[in-house]
């Protein structure tokens, strides 16, 4: 039984100052991290062998190590997708590719739900059908998961972006702030930790379908993906982002989109 005070707590802002106990229950997949200086410090091995070993999956553990030793990038991100796809990979030539997605989405661990996003995009479906999957990563209650929602279906975005955008502008009308942020947030020019999409770069003005209607949401969290996709898009196309902060401006008067054109001219304003 995890105590409450364990559950409710802070989080130590040092890695150095996480208390063993706290490590080892992240480590064993009995709680999820509080903050960002958790996250990283999950050790994604250990937890691994211990969730193959509740799954009666011990079997996979040898591939999907070569992976990660193989790997040239070892970042917490990066250990993530080596996971993910390959637990997938293994468990669709197990025929078990259903039930393994259904025991990671609902684990305890934000860890195990993260490799479950990228788990969950399957090669030989459709755009349609892998974003009606991660939706559920991105409407998730911890940040960790949501960030890592949007990473997994970026390639996919990326390979036919026109059509991909048309279909993340549904999801604008979600009555889910964290899944319309996610429209936003998947689609952002530059990104962090991530490739960027360079189609909008060159001409932002292709999101547009996902920023109108979000130009004067009233969610912040939604708000601050908005203003980071213009001023990821104010880097290389600067008279774009003021002559749509300009339109925004007189079609909608209200603090949410004035906000947004604050945030979003940051970098331009800094000039």
């Amino acid at each position: 039984m995890i105590s409450s005070e364990i559950l409710n707590r802070k989080g130590a802002t040092k890695a150095e100052r996480i208390p063993k106990e706290i490590i080892e229950l992240l480590n064993s997949g009995e709680i999820e991290t509080v903050n960002l200086t958790e996250w990283l410090q999950v050790d994604q091995v250990f937890l691994l062998k211990n969730i193959l070993k509740e799954m009666n999956k011990e079997s996979y553990l040898e591939l999907i190590l070569t992976d990660i030793i193989n790997s040239k990038k070892q970042s917490t991100v990066a250990l993530i997708g080596i996971i993910g796809r390959r637990m997938s990979q293994l468990s669709h030539e197990d025929n078990q590719w259903e039930e393994n997605l259904q025991i990671l989405s609902n684990h305890k661990s934000d860890t195990v739900r993260c490799w479950a996003a990228y788990f969950s995009i399957n090669n030989k479906a459709t755009f349609e059908e892998n974003l009606e999957k991660i939706k559920f990563f991105a409407a998730d209650h911890h940040f960790g998961v949501r960030e890592i929602a949007w990473m997994a279906i970026r390639p996919e975005i990326d390979k036919n972006l026109e059509k991909s955008i048309e279909i993340l502008s549904n999801l604008t009308k979600d009555s889910d702030e964290n899944v319309r942020r996610f429209a936003s947030e998947a689609t952002r020019p530059r990104g962090v930790w991530c490739k960027h999409i360079e189609i909008l770069k060159a001409n932002p003005a292709l999101g547009l379908p996902i920023l109108e209607p979000l130009k004067s949401d009233g969610s912040k969290y939604v708000q601050d993906s908005v203003s980071n996709w213009l001023n990821d898009a104010s880097k290389t196309q600067p008279n774009w982002v003021i002559e749509i902060c300009n339109q925004w401006k007189e079609e909608s008067p209200i603090k949410h989109t004035e906000r947004i054109i604050k945030r979003g001219l940051r970098s331009i304003n800094k000039e």
